[in-house]
């Protein structure tokens, strides 16, 4: 059983890297690169300010802390208690594989990448209101292309992935949780729309 998903989790890797284009290559690169990212963050905090008022002071770190510690397990425990290597550093596999970005540390389960994008993503998704559904849409679509390019590149298996993305929403949903706690123990007169 585990022979078998570990065949199909190198199997969708391969599939997904072979449709590489120049195109694809850049668009993927840009998707994966952080600092990219910095500026659309800027932009989040200060809508965040600007919309929740005074309640940013309690959303924002805890933002904040969804993201650090997603980062902090995905690295600091994940990858060296498992030390599974990343498939571009795996020897029988890095030479048939198209790397055109480097290929990052030594371990990749689970992607740092993938955990860090969905804490973010969920944790706004669960904060903001309905009527701003689009945003919500665009933060997962975001969140799930951003985590597609780590496998595209080569640097993560869509195993590693999918254990970053359920790692981030996990923590996304905790920080959310202890949001609402907060909220409901500061400003407990605010009816809040879900």
């Amino acid at each position: 059983m585990i022979d078998s998903l570990q065949n199909l989790d190198r199997w969708l890797l391969v599939t997904a890297n072979n449709t590489a284009t120049p195109a694809l290559d850049r668009f993927m690169i840009f998707m994966s690169d952080r600092f990219v990212w910095f500026p659309a963050y800027l932009v989040i905090i200060v809508a965040l300010i600007y919309y929740f008022g005074r309640r940013a002071y309690l959303l924002l770190p805890l933002l904040g802390l969804s993201v650090a510690l997603a980062d902090s397990v995905s690295s600091r425990f994940f990858k060296p208690y498992f030390a599974r290597l990343r498939p571009c550093h795996d020897p029988e596999l890095s030479e048939t594989l198209n790397l055109v970005h480097g290929c990052g540390g030594k371990f990749g389960f689970i992607s740092s990448h993938a955990a860090n994008s969905f804490s973010m993503a969920v944790f706004l998704c669960l904060v903001l209101p309905r009527r701003f559904w689009p945003v919500k849409v665009l933060l997962l679509v975001w969140a799930a292309v951003l985590s597609y390019s780590r496998i595209y590149l080569a640097a993560h298996y869509p195993s590693d992935v999918l254990a970053g993305t359920t790692l981030g929403a996990a923590l996304g949903w905790l920080c959310y949780w202890l949001y609402r706690q907060g909220e409901a123990r500061w400003w407990p007169a605010r009816t809040v729309a879900p």
